[in-house]
């Protein structure tokens, strides 16, 4: 799997516009929105872990930015997952939206 290819599956991908100040936590009215943009951009990602037989499902976010999602199939198992979440899906959902402070596995 190209790794390399996760920020680019996402590099011209942005539901949404705009942003929020990243220099503070979320508020209840923000967060539903950043986590629509989280999701889309999973689902752009999504293909290249089925390629391999993996997959990645959204679980929750903090109001400080922390991602968190649970790697499936191949990518559960996978002794490359660390470098998959924080080569590939971290860094492609961070470039599109930078109120992410990091993508953490459950």
């Amino acid at each position: 799997m190209k790794i390399e290819n996760y920020p680019d599956a996402v590099a011209n991908f942005s539901p949404f516009n705009f942003h929020f100040s990243i220099n503070k936590d979320m508020t209840d009215q923000e967060k539903p929105i950043i986590e629509a943009r989280v999701k889309n951009a999973l689902d752009q990602i999504r293909p290249y872990l089925q390629q391999d037989g993996g997959d990645v499902e959204y679980v929750d976010m903090t109001n400080e930015g922390v991602v968190m999602v649970r790697l499936k199939g191949h990518c559960g198992s996978c002794p490359h997952a660390l470098q998959t979440l924080k080569q590939g899906i971290e860094t492609a959902v961070k470039r599109v939206i930078p109120e992410v402070k990091s993508v953490e596995r459950v």
